[in-house]
């Protein structure tokens, strides 16, 4: 279902490799619909995360708020059926996240590899567990983890299952755990794992150090408390894992045989008064205004993944921006609320009009650089873009203005609508806009592509990001309908969460697919993709 396109003008970090880009010819991909398993749940996170175990052709989808798993075949990709549904409420409460591997099992028969699933339950401000099980949902063991594990993965090399821990407070902000990546050992048999092979790598050892650009600002809050790692990726080699700290905007590097946090990385800004990095500051104005603002955007990404091309490894995020909010403490603001400097901002009032600037989202915790009590910078949450960064966390390229470019060219009587309602024109322009959060990376046709979806607006980009540097863009495409009614659940795929994609060599149909499990309308959709 590829829509309209439009020549995009980037807000891009043009660097050497966009000339011999233009040499490499166009790919042309559409990505259809084949079928969709409907949860019957409509925004309550009943399909986030979703697995895929190519033996049985079965996906493992995330239903967070009934605490299960649902088995669906996809062995026909237009018929996805649930098989079963594994009641995970004996472990905990939080099912987060999910991921295929493959294991040791002992039993009669002596010690086989075998198909298995991680899963990460997060219990609260607890410590979470991991939990592993067969591909019909029979537990094999579970350990403990970190605090409020929101990401689980296997290593390419199988060796070791890790945890990206939250450790987000309580509403009251009066528990506040630690962050940390839990290391579990895979070599042996995962029946017989106990807590002997789980390592915590935590931040400890950054208590008490200045780090620059890295968002340490929970109240009272020690470098290992406030540290959020959301997101892992892991290098082909399994030696690193690169791990997104969304709210401290920030990238920790982790040796993972030593299970050590070596680096935090911090990501910088987006100045969005630059061409090319545009933004719709606005959800009262009634129209669609993407222009330069005075306002620097945390890149805050939610997904990352690792990516090999020709040109070398690099990292892809989508830059989602989130914010601390919680009863006992939040950061949140509108602009218009702020107390500007009047020499940095001389049209202040301007500025902080409902139309302009002033309903925009910002944060009270950064931005008065000289400490007089009037603000000097103005933040806002998330970059509404994907960049592609070197390992050392260095901007490689930007997508700038390009998402809300295309959701007007493509959508412009939906322009940044919310997921949970239609008739919400410009609903989301004061709030991260079209909230790019989930991200898929994989090789199609010689070429690494990437897959983008907007939380909000629901739509899906794609690019072509064989040289990292210059990313072509592919297609635009939307499951969502309009004309529906989105708690009736006519108004197709809402939320788009957790991204999945199979290669042909691993495909129920022997072409490759892509798997969006969206938590809004608790669908989780197949897509074919079809080369042009």
């Amino acid at each position: 279902m590829k829509l309209n396109t439009l020549l995009l003008t980037a807000g891009a970090v043009v660097l050497p490799g966009a000339a011999f880009a233009q040499c490499l010819p166009a790919l042309d991909l559409d990505l259809v619909p084949l079928g969709t398993y409907e949860s019957g749940l409509f925004d309550e996170s009943a399909a986030e995360i979703v697995a895929h175990d190519p033996n049985t052709q079965r996906l493992f989808v995330v239903n967070a708020f009934a605490n299960t798993i649902d088995i669906v075949s996809i062995a026909d990709p237009s018929n996805p059926t649930l098989v079963s549904t594994v009641d995970m409420s004996v472990y905990g409460g939080g099912l987060n996240s999910i991921d295929v591997g493959r294991g040791k099992v002992t039993g009669l028969g002596g010690t086989t590899f075998a198909p298995i699933l991680a899963v990460a339950v997060a219990n609260g401000t607890d410590q979470g567990k991991a939990v592993f099980l067969d591909t019909d949902g029979g537990f094999l063991s579970s350990v403990d983890v970190g605090y409020g594990p929101d990401m689980i993965t296997f290593t390419p090399s199988g060796n070791y299952v890790l945890t990206a821990n939250e450790g987000e407070p309580n509403d009251d902000y009066t528990i506040d755990p630690v962050g940390s990546i839990s290391v579990i050992d895979m070599f042996g048999p995962v029946n017989t794992l106990d807590q002997s092979k789980v390592r915590e790598a935590g931040f400890e050892a950054f208590n008490g150090q200045d780090l620059p650009g890295v968002r340490i600002f929970g109240p009272g809050a020690s470098v290992a408390q406030d540290m959020e790692p959301e997101f892992i990726a892991v290098s082909k080699n399994s030696r690193r894992a690169f791990v997104a700290c969304q709210e401290n905007n920030a990238l920790a590097v982790v040796d993972i045989q030593a299970a050590t946090v070596l680096d935090i990385v911090p990501l910088g800004t987006k100045d969005h008064s630059l061409p090319g990095n545009e933004l719709d500051a606005s959800n009262k104005d009634d129209v669609i205004n993407i222009q330069n603002w005075p306002v620097k955007g945390f890149y805050m990404p939610d997904t990352i993944k690792f990516m090999r091309t020709p040109a070398g490894d690099f990292l892809v995020t989508a830059n989602e921006g989130d914010s601390r909010d919680y009863d006992g403490y939040s950061e949140e603001e509108r602009i218009k609320d702020l107390i500007l400097d009047p020499t940095i901002f001389p049209d202040a009032a301007n500025l902080q009009l409902d139309a302009n600037l002033g309903r925009l989202k910002t944060t009270t915790a950064n931005g008065d650089i000289d400490d007089d009590g009037d603000v000097d910078e103005l933040y806002c949450y998330g970059a509404r873009s994907f960049s592609i960064w070197g390992l050392d966390g260095s901007l490689v390229f930007d997508s700038g203005a390009q998402f809300e470019q295309l959701i007007a060219a493509n959508d412009p009587l939906d322009f940044n609508s919310t997921n949970d309602e239609n008739d919400s024109f410009d609903n989301r322009s004061d709030d991260k806009g079209p909230e790019p959060e989930g991200l898929e990376v994989g090789r199609l046709y010689g070429r690494r592509v990437a897959f983008v979806g907007f939380e909000r607006h629901s739509a899906i980009v794609a690019y072509d990001c064989t040289i990292p540097s210059a990313p072509a863009f592919i297609g635009y495409y939307s499951n969502r309908d309009f004309a529906g009614d989105a708690a009736a659940g006519t108004a197709g795929d809402l939320g788009p969460e957790g991204m999945l994609f199979i290669p042909q060599g691993q495909s129920p149909t022997g072409t490759p697919l892509l798997v969006i499990g969206n938590e809004v309308s608790g669908t989780t959709t197949i897509w074919e993709i079809q080369k042009l």
